[in-house]
Order: C-alpha cells, then sequence, then structure tokens
C-alpha cells in the first residue's frame, strides 16, 4: 500500500516555496473534536497556502470546511452545522516570539516541522461555535414549549419576573 502525503511538514521551506497543500480528514481521527461532536462521521477539507510573513517569520493561511454533526444546546439534539474557519498563522519555535506581538497569531512549531492535521482541527476548533444552536429559538426544531401547557406558561412566565411581587412586600411596610 502507497504512502499518503506526509503530515509533518518544513513550515519554512513550504514557506520559501509559497507552496499550497490541500488535505482531507476525517473527523474521527481529529481526537480533540472528540467532546464536541454528536458523531465522528464526516470529513474535514483543509488548504494551507504557505509564505513568509511580514515579520520575516515563515506563515501559513489556514482554511477548513467541514459539516460536523454537533449538539443543539437549546434542544440537545445533533444536527449538522456547515463550518468555514480561515486564519493566518505565523510559525515560531520559541515562546519569546509569542510575546513579540500581540497581533499575530503565533504557532509554536518544533523542529522546523508542523502537522498539517493540527493545524487543520486547530482551525476547526476554532471556527466551531461556543454554544451551537440548530435554529432561532423560535425555530428550533426541538426546544421544548411551553405554548401548549397554560399552566407551566403562567410559571414560566412568573420566574422571569422574580420581583413582581416586591411591590405589594413593600406596600405592607
Amino acid at each position: 500500500m502507497a504512502a499518503g502525503p506526509p503530515d509533518l511538514v518544513d513550515y519554512a521551506q513550504l514557506a520559501g516555496d509559497a507552496a499550497v497543500l490541500e488535505r482531507v480528514y476525517e473527523l474521527a481521527d481529529l481526537d480533540r473534536l472528540g467532546d464536541v461532536l454528536t458523531e465522528t462521521r464526516g470529513l474535514v477539507h483543509a488548504r494551507f497556502a504557505f509564505s513568509n510573513a511580514g515579520t520575516g517569520r515563515p506563515g501559513a493561511s489556514v482554511e477548513v470546511r467541514a459539516e460536523p454533526q454537533v449538539r443543539c444546546q437549546r434542544c440537545m439534539q445533533g444536527f449538522a452545522l456547515k463550518v468555514n474557519g480561515s486564519s493566518h498563522v505565523e510559525f515560531a519555535e520559541d515562546e519569546a516570539a509569542d510575546a513579540s506581538d500581540a497581533q499575530r497569531e503565533v504557532y509554536r512549531a518544533a523542529g522546523g516541522k508542523v502537522s498539517l492535521r493540527d493545524l487543520a482541527e486547530e482551525e476547526l476548533l476554532l471556527a466551531l461555535p461556543i454554544v451551537p444552536a440548530c435554529g432561532e429559538p423560535e425555530g428550533c426544531r426541538n426546544a421544548p414549549s411551553l405554548s401548549g401547557d397554560p399552566e407551566r406558561a403562567e410559571k414560566s412566565d412568573a420566574m422571569r419576573r422574580p420581583f413582581g411581587g416586591l411591590k405589594e412586600l413593600l406596600k405592607k411596610t
């Protein structure tokens, strides 16, 4: 069986060559997404455009697109979410480079090599919403509804006004 393209690449050489690489990864192979996904089937399409940044450091524009199954935080059901993300990173080997410029995203890499899969995984994590929702609050397909039960609706309405009875209490004193 022939080996696929390498995952660990020499970022300085690729930046010098202004190389553009494209990779496709299985969501199941991206370990840090395990807690976020409801299902691990699917693919992540990643594109890496390497170049030398204005700071003189090698860098890359990283773009990802995927449609992972995530959990809606309103109805707690899984749904497919189209995700597109992109950012520009600069590579550095030491911590001093990290702190030198707060305006740039610096990616620490050791030994002149960087894992393309790790870059794609991180970009996908950054592109995912903190609180996924399958629709607008009114349109969430499985969100609990109080409209059919007037008694629960009254309780819910009272809960939204925690100081509603305060006026009556102040009149008594």
